[in-house]
């Protein structure tokens, strides 16, 4: 069959299944993955969608590239977010995209709802829509080995909820594997809403390679040079826990929720070479030659012997420095059960310190919570992690995160730090200024991952950034001089690795000389025939980045939205970042500059003209 990009519509309450093609001119507007999300979320959008009623969309999308030989084989899961009530969109790896890819489907649009607990089980183009309601209640590992052992299918790649997503936990997410989580926004509880359980994929069609042996030989080139970077050697060896050192030298740590910025040689037992005593060895994504996530083998829930992968540097700071958690092996063990119960590590951290500081300040009590909640006790933090997924006692309370704040006193809204309904994550930006831009601006919430320039903290030469970046940008991470250019750049960049299913660490990421647009371009003709020329690919990312926005606006956000929490604007006390904060002025020439090449207005909203010139479908 020729390349294809095709989606099925699953309508679960009239348990109707239809597949169609994507029409020429949307896949070259849109690609596939996040943008042609983006693309079927804006056609179903309404600002008052209710996230967990049965019209809210949930889109599972490949990449145009996934299941091909490329940089990464990933996906995203989309729909209106349940944890901010705005736009949810979550990026996943592992084996399932490509697995989907090959059974003759690129997107999934899933709405209404099941009576009963259900699952998909989806093969070579075959929808079925079957019972699940012995599926309901098991954890996200136990769901996985029971479809597999049900369909008599070792190879099947199945994405789940576990108890938290049933329980519409508002920052549940969906697993697929021992480690790959959709986990931001809260998807996991709009499968539950729908009341379904699980996504299993078994394809054994072929994917359809318009040049085969050019895209092997190209592939190996590319691969060849990546391999000799250092970055990727580190990432090999290390995984993403490389970073922890660093962060924790330079003083961009959210300790104990932003109160401190490192934690000094306290931090030395969570360095990622420490891994290795846990460590059976490197694991990747399909077809990705960097294993960069580690295989544990771990004492998990009652001492029994548990094996797990990853942990990611934001799972570590989850559930390690942001809660005052500075032992490795409880952490390995927390991050373990929030995977099980199918929770955003992230979010639960979060959540978790906001408490934490409320209960230091005297805000809630024991009485309110039902146990002491202090800073790093292991046990404290596993009872809290039950009783959220569960929905039991104060954890009701806590798994509605951002508008847990609601049932709470007054004054505990100011210390529940968050962009756009996102909670603030493991890294405080004070010190980097274009990462605290990238975190007001994100359009999903508070996010690393939407717009990161991780090479701004390796103060490249200036001559060199201008190069790569097509204007001035100083390359001391301190300054806010040019860092609305470098959001702008990377944002557009990463919104297309996310449509052609890349993955960041493969791209301009942490390296200046990774593959970028001209790379894409060779792998998108060598695999599909079809020739997108860079400044073609620069226009698709920035009509994703427009039409999100576009989205919030009509939310009825704009500048004001786009900002940071109190806590920013007040200098670090101590550390190495000790008196660096966030100056409003220094910020707002960042926030204009960062419009002004969008094409957006003074306040961040899309210009008529520039929806028109893009074509944005609202």
């Amino acid at each position: 069959m020729p390349f294809q990009i095709r989606f099925a519509k699953i309508d679960l309450t009239e348990r109707e299944v239809s597949i169609e093609d994507f029409p020429e001119e949307i896949l070259t507007k849109y690609l596939g993955g996040r943008g042609m999300n983006m693309y079927l979320l804006a056609k179903r959008f309404r600002p008052r969608m209710d996230s967990l009623g049965p019209e809210n969309p949930l889109i599972f999308g490949t990449g145009f590239l996934t299941g091909c030989l490329n940089l990464g084989s990933r996906m995203n899961i989309s729909a209106i977010s349940p944890e901010t009530g705005y736009l949810g969109d979550a990026n996943m790896g592992g084996d399932f995209g490509a697995e989907l890819r090959y059974a003759g489907l690129s997107h999934l649009v899933i709405v209404g709802k099941s009576k009963d607990p259900v699952y998909l089980w989806i093969r070579n183009g075959d929808v079925q829509i079957r019972d699940a309601r012995h599926l309901w209640g098991l954890d996200t590992v136990e769901t996985q080995r029971a479809i597999r052992r049900e369909l008599g299918e070792a190879r099947v790649q199945v994405a789940c909820i576990g108890l938290a997503g049933e329980n519409m936990v508002k920052f549940a997410g969906i697993r697929t594997g021992l480690k790959s989580t959709a986990a931001r926004t809260g998807l996991g509880a709009v499968m539950g809403s729908k009341h379904l359980k699980a996504v299993a994929v078994r394809g054994t069609e072929d994917l359809h390679i318009e040049n085969p042996q050019g895209l092997l030989s190209y592939y190996k080139e590319l691969i060849k040079g990546l391999m000799e970077r250092k970055w990727i050697q580190a990432l090999g060896r290390l995984g993403t826990p490389l970073m922890i050192a660093l962060g924790n030298t330079a003083g961009f740590l959210a300790v104990r929720n932003h109160q401190w910025t490192s934690v000094g040689e306290a931090g030395s037992g969570l360095v990622a070479e420490n891994l290795d005593r846990y460590s059976t060895g490197m694991v990747a994504c399909w077809s990705c030659p960097v294993h960069c996530r580690h295989r544990l083998k771990i004492r998990g829930e009652k001492d029994k012997e548990v094996y797990e992968e990853g942990p990611e540097y934001a799972s570590v700071g989850s559930m390690g420095w942001k809660i005052g958690n500075l032992d490795l092996e409880s952490i390995l063990q927390v991050v373990e059960l929030c995977n099980r119960y199918g929770l955003d590590a992230i979010s639960t951290g979060s959540y978790i310190a906001w408490v934490m500081e409320l209960y230091q300040n005297g805000i809630i009590d024991e009485k309110t919570i039902g146990f002491p909640l202090e800073w790093g006790d292991s046990k404290s933090i596993k009872r809290i992690i039950h009783i959220i997924a569960q929905r039991e006692g104060f954890g009701d309370i806590l798994a509605d995160g951002y508008f847990a704040r609601g049932r709470l006193p007054p004054e505990a809204e100011q210390f529940l730090l968050q962009v756009k309904n996102l909670p603030m994550e493991m890294t405080d930006e004070r010190l980097t200024k274009s990462f605290a831009l990238g975190m007001a601006t994100a359009s999903r919430g508070a996010c690393h991952m939407r717009s990161r320039p991780s090479l701004d903290i390796l103060r490249l030469p200036s001559s060199l950034l201008e190069k790569l970046y097509g204007g001035e940008v100083d390359p001391d991470f301190t300054s806010y001089r040019g860092k609305g250019r470098m959001i702008w750049w990377h944002e557009i960049l990463y919104a297309v690795c996310d449509s052609l299913g890349v993955c960041r660490f493969m791209t301009v990421f942490s390296s200046p000389n990774a593959p970028q647009y001209k790379e894409f371009n060779d792998l998108i003709y060598l695999s599909s025939g079809r020739r997108i020329s860079e400044e073609d690919l620069k226009t698709v990312g920035e009509r994703i980045c427009t039409l999100e926005r576009r989205m919030l606006a009509l939310w009825g956000m704009d500048r004001k939205q786009d900002s940071l929490p109190f806590r920013y604007f007040e200098p670090v006390p101590e550390g190495p970042a000790k008196g660096h904060q966030i100056d409003l002025a220094g910020f707002n020439k960042m926030l204009d500059e960062y419009y002004e090449l969008h094409g957006w207005d003074e306040n961040g909203r899309p210009t008529q003209e520039g929806v028109k010139r893009l074509e944005i479908p609202l």
